[in-house]
């Protein structure tokens, strides 16, 4: 039996109430999992180093 299969069977034994909660919590992971491949922060500090590592930018930050 597949481990789709065994969920299906599991859930199916539960309750209304229950099976919103496990379909609440596979939203969760499926967007989290997105969440963990996508990090805008990270991609955007390649792009805006450029701008930011110049000698001018050191010296309007040397007196912080």
């Amino acid at each position: 039996m597949s481990t789709r299969e065994l969920i299906e069977k599991e859930v199916a034994r539960l309750p209304e109430p229950l099976q919103r909660e496990v379909y609440d919590f596979a939203r969760f992971l499926r967007l989290k999992a997105q969440d963990e491949s996508f990090n805008g922060l990270l991609l955007s500090e390649t792009a805006l180093a450029k701008d930011w590592n110049t000698p001018e930018e050191d010296t309007a930050w040397a007196s912080l």
